[in-house]
């Protein structure tokens, strides 16, 4: 099979049938074999009656998978990576606000081009400015963060994959936004860009809120922490906690050398208790164990799980 369209959905039956539709037109237009999942999160409305009747129009291509209640983006795009057959993944949403149009040229960049991910970039965007200032923020901040910069938009809904792409990563939680960055951390680095039309939303309304722009730089940190010290944790914790502890005991030192000072000097002087540097300084030595311990246990947390040693084989001879 040639594609697999990943369709994740969330009360949108007024678009499903001309999006279907519209799918399909493309496919046969260009002689392609081709699947449609689409992965029905929860919805409130009737879309899994309008799939339920697309799926009976065209029982060869159309399929559907419905959550009993929403669990969200990432865990629909997930469900369908799974059941997805076709040499190319697209992904799009189904708001219609993403061109069926753009899936020849996407397939070709990724069987011609040689990409691994190809990602969509709505260059021209038919959304109000509480919208789009915060998006261009967020890119800008996963971009440093993911080290790909190539990318303008990361959590643009119409992408395409290389099948053993979706299959080799996992998408949980709200990580959906940075789907780019999971490819890279699983080895897959030829990661490409596509300028797409964004056509204006013609039904529903958008599930865009600020709580997705506060927690997309909270997830950000979470994958940057796990990417790079999940398997080595005392790389972090044991060195800061280190520093921590080092500083803690010079500082101490230095509280205490300056009284002896003073008592040879002759001088006045206090008890080292008085000193509010010398609480500072305990207190930053504590802390200083306690990350060197939460490292420690870290590397033994890591060092007892059943994955320690997965890795991801590309070929051998």
């Amino acid at each position: 099979m040639d594609i697999s369209v990943v369709i994740p959905l969330y009360n949108e039956a007024e678009s499903l049938p001309e999006l279907e539709e519209w799918i399909a037109g493309v496919m046969k237009k260009n002689g392609f074999s081709y699947e449609i999942l689409f992965i029905n999160d929860g919805s409130t409305d009737d879309s899994w009656n309008v799939i339920r009747s697309l799926r009976d129009a065209r029982p060869d291509t159309v399929h559907g998978v419905s959550f009993r209640r929403n669990y969200g983006k990432s865990p629909a795009l997930n469900t369908g990576f799974a059941l997805a057959k076709g040499d190319v993944v697209i992904t799009m949403d189904a708001d219609l606000q993403d061109s069926p149009d753009e899936i020849p040229e996407l397939y070709r960049m990724i069987m011609e081009d040689g990409y691994d991910l190809v990602s969509g970039y709505k260059k021209k965007r038919y959304d109000p400015l509480s919208k789009t200032i915060p998006t261009k923020l967020f890119n800008a901040t996963a971009r440093k963060v993911s080290g790909i910069h190539n990318l303008h938009d990361f959590n643009c809904g119409l992408k395409a994959y290389r099948n053993k792409v979706v299959k080799h990563i996992e998408v949980y939680g709200d990580m959906h936004r940075y789907i780019p960055y999971l490819a890279k951390l699983a080895g897959f680095h030829k990661i490409g860009e596509k300028v797409v039309h964004h056509q204006a939303r013609k039904y529903g309304k958008t599930k865009f809120g600020f709580d997705r722009f506060v927690n997309g730089y909270l997830d950000l940190l979470t994958l940057w922490f796990t990417g790079t010290f999940g398997k080595k944790p005392m790389h972090l914790f044991g060195l800061v906690g280190s520093l921590m502890f080092f500083l803690g005991f010079i500082a101490a030192a230095a509280v205490g050398a300056m009284k002896l000072y003073h008592m040879y000097a002759g001088q006045p002087y206090t008890l080292v208790t008085n000193s509010p540097y010398f609480f500072i300084a305990l207190t930053t030595m504590i802390l200083g164990c306690q990350m060197f311990l939460a490292g420690f246990i870290g590397e033994l947390v890591v060092r007892n799980s059943a994955k320690r040693n997965d890795y991801e084989i590309e070929e051998t001879l």
